[in-house]
C-alpha cells in the first residue's frame, strides 16, 4: 500500500493502492458509506493553479477546512472517496449473458436478440459495416452523458481526453471491453466516457445544455486528427465497427448488454469506404440513425445543414439525416410527425387534396425548409429516450416491416428477421411511404 501517488506531465491520473483489513469487512459501518480515502494535492510545477481556497477576514491563520463559513473562496485541492461494501449477492444488479425480452412496462431485453434477428440478413451486408444501438443500458449512470470514442492512435487520445477535461467533469472513463474474434480486425482504440459538463464552461459559454455538448462533439470530430466521437447521449450507447453485424455484436459483447429498445444495421456500402466511423448506427447525443437507401439530395441537404454549425465529415447519407433530424427536433422544436413531413414531404398535388388544416401545415413546412427534402429511395428507424420512428420515402422504393406482440413493436427490412427472435406475432404490416 502507498500513501502517495506521482501524476507524470501530460497524464490525468494516478494510482494509489489500497489495502483494506478484516476490521474494515467486520465494521457493519463498511456497508454505510461511513468510510472515505482523503486525497490531497501537495505539489505541482504550476502551483498557481492550485486552488487552495482563500480565508475570509480574521480567519488567515485559524481556518478549518472542514467549515465552509471560514472561507470566501472555498479550497478545492482535495477529493473524498468513498468506500463502501458491496455484497455481490445482495440487491438488484445488472444481468449478464442472458436473453431476456420483456415488454414496455420498463424492463428490457438484451442485446443477444438484436445479433440473432440480423444475423438472418446476412446477405444483405458486405462484411463492410455493421453496428448497434441500445437504449436504458447504461442505469447506473443514466444521467450523464455516455462518449463511445474511436482513435486511431495515443496521440489522438491524448489530444481528445485534454480537450473533454476542459470543458466536462469525467465521471467514469474506461476502454470498451471488447472479445477477439477472427472476422473483426484492424480496429481502433475504443474508450467510453461519462461526462457532464463543467458549470462554470457551460454558463460562459450561453448555451444549453445539449447545445453545448452537441458543439464539443462536432468540435472533436472535425478539430482532432485521429478522434471521433460515435455516440454521446445519455443512457444509450450505439456500438459499431467494420464486419457483419451479428460479428460486431459479439465483438462487443452485447449479450452482456440490457435496454428497453434496441436498432441494428449491416451495411453494404456503395459511395464510400467502410470503416469504423462509417458504419451504422449514426448518433448525436441520444438520436441515433439506421438508413438503407441512397438519396440523390445529400449535397443540397449538407449545405444547408452546415450552415448551422454541423459538420459532416463522414460523408454519409446517414450521417447528413441525422443532423437534420437533430436541427429539426432539438433547435427549431418540431414535432416527429413535422419533422417527417419536413424530409419526406407529400407531393404539393397531394397536400392541395387535403383538409385545411393540413394542407396549411404541410405548406408552411415545405416553403421554410425546402433545401431539407430527402429524395431518393430511402427508409430509416430513428431511436431516441423513449421510443424509435420508421420512416420511408413516399414512394416505398426501400422496405419496412413493422410488428407487434404484447407491447413490444419491431421494425425490420425483412419479416424474417423479426420472426427469428419472435416467430408469433399479433399484427405485421408495411407502414405507408412518408408516413412515420
Amino acid at each position: 500500500p502507498s500513501s502517495r501517488a506521482i501524476i507524470p506531465k501530460g497524464s490525468f491520473s494516478g494510482l494509489i493502492e489500497v489495502q483494506l483489513t478484516d476490521a474494515f469487512f467486520e465494521d457493519p459501518k463498511a456497508l454505510t458509506g461511513a468510510y472515505v480515502i482523503p486525497i490531497r494535492i501537495t505539489g505541482s510545477p504550476d502551483t498557481e493553479n492550485i486552488l487552495y481556497g482563500k480565508p475570509v477576514d480574521g480567519k488567515e491563520d485559524s481556518a478549518d477546512i472542514h467549515v465552509s463559513e471560514d472561507w470566501s473562496e472555498k479550497p478545492m485541492h482535495f477529493a473524498l472517496f468513498g468506500v463502501k461494501y458491496v455484497n455481490p449477492w445482495h440487491g438488484s444488479w445488472l444481468r449478464r449473458g442472458a436473453l431476456i425480452v420483456r415488454d414496455r412496462s420498463g424492463a428490457v431485453m438484451s442485446g443477444q436478440s438484436m445479433i440473432d434477428a440480423i444475423a438472418v440478413m446476412h446477405d444483405r451486408s458486405n462484411g463492410l459495416g455493421g453496428g448497434f444501438a441500445g437504449y436504458g443500458i447504461y442505469p447506473h449512470y443514466k444521467d450523464f452523458y455516455a462518449f463511445h470514442l474511436f482513435y486511431d492512435g495515443k496521440a489522438a487520445q491524448t489530444e481528445t481526453e485534454a480537450f473533454i477535461h476542459r470543458h466536462f467533469e469525467i465521471v467514469y472513463s474506461s476502454e470498451i471491453q471488447t472479445r477477439k474474434i477472427p472476422t473483426v480486425t484492424d480496429e481502433p482504440l475504443i474508450f467510453r466516457y461519462f461526462l457532464a459538463p463543467l458549470p462554470r464552461k457551460l454558463s460562459h459559454s450561453h448555451l444549453d445544455e445539449r447545445e453545448y455538448v452537441a458543439r464539443c462533439v462536432n468540435r472533436i470530430n472535425a478539430c482532432i486528427d485521429g478522434a471521433y466521437v460515435f455516440s454521446s447521449g445519455k443512457n444509450m450507447g450505439i456500438f459499431k465497427g467494420v464486419g457483419y453485424p451479428e460479428d460486431i455484436g459479439r465483438f462487443y459483447r452485447l449479450e452482456e448488454y440490457e435496454g428497453y429498445a434496441w436498432t441494428c444495421h449491416g451495411r453494404y456500402p456503395t459511395n464510400t469506404p467502410g470503416w469504423w466511423g462509417g458504419s451504422h448506427p449514426f448518433g448525436l447525443l441520444d438520436f441515433s440513425v439506421v438508413h438503407n437507401g441512397e438519396i440523390s439530395s445529400y449535397d443540397a441537404n449538407r449545405r444547408y445543414i452546415e450552415m448551422f454549425g454541423y459538420k459532416c465529415t463522414l460523408h454519409t447519407d446517414t450521417e447528413v439525416i441525422t443532423y437534420i433530424i437533430d436541427y429539426l427536433v432539438r433547435r427549431r422544436g418540431l414535432t416527429l410527425q413535422e419533422t417527417a413531413h419536413v424530409i419526406a414531404a407529400s407531393f404539393w398535388s397531394t397536400i392541395a387534396g387535403k383538409d385545411d388544416v393540413a394542407c396549411e401545415q404541410e405548406t408552411l413546412l415545405r416553403r421554410m425548409f425546402p433545401s431539407l427534402l430527402v429524395t431518393g429511395p430511402f427508409s430509416i428507424i430513428l431511436g431516441y429516450t423513449g421510443g424509435l420512428m420508421a420512416l420511408g420515402d413516399r414512394l416505398k422504393l426501400r422496405s419496412a416491416v413493422c410488428a407487434e406482440k404484447g407491447n413490444i413493436a419491431y421494425i425490420a427490412s425483412e419479416e424474417s428477421a423479426i420472426r427469428a427472435i419472435e416467430p408469433n406475432l399479433d399484427r405485421v404490416w408495411a407502414p405507408a411511404g412518408g408516413e412515420p
